[in-house]
């Protein structure tokens, strides 16, 4: 489940990216359990109100991810991602390639007796990013809410 890094990460314009942070009282390799386990995924995935439907999760290089997000208004959101780099238990690269395009970069480092957890989004212009900061920030403090809810319950 894992693939060696070929290149290191390019310089990235930080105008193009939104980055979440977060220390979770877990060790990594449950971290890292709770984002590439679609039992545990499907259940924290998303802003609070948020439910998901998996079609496929095949957390592999070239591996498809495809669920519907449903939102708490009864409004149905198609996703579709392709994994590109699998490093367990240290890192996940996945591009976001319906609706909203963007690649994802989340890293999973030991740190103060837990995890670390740096998600970055990266957009292809500083034009995208902005088209969804205002929403997709307190998001994913919602989203890392709902990941540590669902360690406590995996511990």
């Amino acid at each position: 489940m894992s693939t060696p890094r070929s290149t290191p990460e390019p310089a990235w314009d930080p105008d193009c990216e939104i980055v979440s942070r977060r220390v979770f009282a877990a060790p990594r390799e449950r971290v890292f359990a709770a984002w590439t386990d679609p039992v545990h995924l499907a259940v924290w995935w998303g802003p609070k109100g948020f439910t998901n439907t998996f079609e496929a999760f095949e957390p592999v290089p070239g591996g498809a991810w495809r669920f519907v997000m449903h939102g708490p208004d009864g409004t149905d959101y198609p996703n579709q991602s392709v994994f590109v780099e699998v490093e367990a238990p240290s890192r996940l690269v996945f591009d976001h390639v319906s609706g909203h395009r963007f690649r994802v970069v989340a890293t999973f480092e030991a740190a103060d007796g837990g995890t670390e957890v740096t998600f970055r989004m990266r957009f292809e212009s500083a034009e995208a990013c902005a088209e969804v900061r205002d929403f997709v920030v307190p998001a994913n403090e919602e989203n890392f809410n709902r990941l540590e809810a669902e360690l406590g319950r995996m511990g």
